[in-house]
């Protein structure tokens, strides 16, 4: 093996990999982040105007959870295209689905024009655009990592997970804009309907952009080697149990801190009768923050390995609960905006940097789509879907105080910190250059890019890992 030719990476390919992903991964995440600010902002009272603000709140939040609980459906589907047919083929299939999902809201009658069938609606719709997004962060994610060389990896593979926080901007600065141009009842009437509809838009650069990029090399060898797997669900669950629960309940961290930051604080403080103008402006400092941090802590996890980082920043995240809620009380800017920076731009960019590395590193090629969709989804459905739901059941059932809230989000931080202790660390460079899952281009006798430089040996299969 050390006699064959080390693999090279065009760089050019590579950029375009990662930009495609990126790119894709923003137009998807743009179309489900969009529904929960109009949760926040405008469902409540034009899908549920007959009942208590702080109910219809509630009610909003309920329909947004539900998009999350299809969201496995959609992994466990497109997870078995993926690894049966090919990244890209299932890439393409679920931008197309939640862009048409997002697009058809922009159309939807309001309650006051067919009653409580507009809320039957939107949750059909939002099932549509859960089971669409359930194939998406996986597929992008595994398209860039299998691309990317051994040793930088983690940087990398880390820049799909921009798509998340610049999704997030985009339509929180959409509503933001319409709401200061316009008058609240121009706003309620058609104003908000302007995001969803601009999702075609979206939609079609996402579409035009991914369908260029080529099939990961990774999974082509997997298939030239016949390594792809009949039953991969069967597959996965049969050899590789404890990463799949291990890796479920380390998304917990991630997938809860995000609503917790950008989501349920401001809803905090509007019901509360704090200032949440200012906690929004620090939300959005501190996502600005976020992106920048976020190939910063891929390029540690490749030095250092991913489970310190996911690890260290999974602990800060729990420090930091209490802190928030007391900062919002404060309703001093500065303060907000030093938890929200820590916070989102540490905290939570550092538990979702890892992911796009560590779990598609827990998982052989010929089960990997299935595999990195089944831990993300269904971590995600758990832990984020009824995230906002059930913390605003508890903030009512405490008459606004944050002591049940803040201990209902430190149990699901606390599970992702005893699953991170107990999962193996899979970066390369922490291995001795091994890989800890089968990674076919390179089992085959082919060194990452300058994977050969520092003296590496090849990658070691699953089997001999786990023998």
């Amino acid at each position: 093996m050390s006699g064959t030719p080390a693999r090279t990476v065009d760089p050019k390919t590579l950029r375009k990999t990662v930009g495609a992903s990126v790119i894709g991964t923003i137009a998807e995440y743009y179309d489900f982040f969009i529904y929960g600010t109009a949760s926040a902002l405008v469902f409540n009272k034009i899908f549920f105007p007959e009942t208590d603000p702080l109910v219809g709140t509630l009610a909003a939040f309920s329909t947004y959870a539900v998009g999350f609980f299809a969201r496995p459906l959609g992994g466990l589907v497109w997870g078995h295209i993926g690894d049966r047919l090919g990244r890209k083929k299932a890439l393409v299939f679920t931008l197309l689905l939640t862009g048409l999902g997002t697009f058809a809201v922009g159309l939807m009658p309001t309650y006051e024009q067919i009653g409580l069938w507009a809320a039957v609606i939107l949750v059909v719709v939002r099932l549509i655009q859960g089971f669409g997004v359930g194939g998406e962060q996986g597929g992008a994610v595994l398209l860039t990592a299998e691309a990317s060389p051994q040793r930088r990896r983690g940087f990398y593979a880390s820049f799909v997970q921009l798509g998340s926080p610049v999704a997030y901007l985009i339509p929180t600065a959409l509503f933001a804009g319409l709401q200061q141009w316009m008058d609240e009842d121009a706003f309620l009437t058609w104003g908000w309907r302007v995001p969803f509809l601009l999702s075609i838009v979206v939609v079609a650069v996402g579409l035009f952009i991914r369908s260029r990029v080529d099939e990961s090399e990774t999974f082509k060898a997997a298939r030239e080697r016949k390594a792809e797997s009949h039953a991969p669900l069967r597959q996965l669950f049969g050899e590789r149990r404890r990463e799949v629960v291990g890796g479920f309940f380390a998304k917990f961290v991630e997938a809860a801190m995000f609503p917790f930051y950008t989501i349920f604080l401001v809803a905090y403080a509007d019901n509360n009768g704090y200032d949440s103008g200012l906690v929004l402006e620090a939300v959005i400092i501190a996502i600005l923050v976020e992106i920048v941090m976020i190939p910063v802590w891929g390029h540690l996890t490749d030095r250092v390995g991913r489970r310190p980082v996911f690890l260290a920043m999974a602990v800060l995240n729990l420090v930091l609960i209490v802190p928030a809620f007391l900062a919002v009380q404060s309703e001093n800017l500065a303060v907000i905006v030093a938890l929200m920076v820590v916070g989102l731009g540490l905290g939570h960019a550092g538990t979702y940097a890892p992911q796009a590395s560590f779990f598609p590193e827990l998982f052989d090629s010929s089960v990997r789509y299935s595999g990195v969709s089944v831990v993300w989804q269904f971590g995600a459905m758990v832990a984020s879907g009824p995230f906002t739901v059930v913390a605003t059941a508890l903030l009512v059932a405490a008459d606004g105080g944050f002591g049940l809230v803040a201990a209902y989000t430190a149990v699901l931080v606390v599970c992702s910190i005893v699953a991170l202790v107990l999962l193996p660390e899979t970066a390369p460079a922490r291995r001795g250059g091994t890989e800890y899952a089968s990674w076919p281009s390179l089992d085959e006798g082919a060194h990452d890019d300058g994977a050969h430089d520092d003296g590496a040996a090849p990658a070691r299969s699953a089997a001999a890992e786990r023998a």
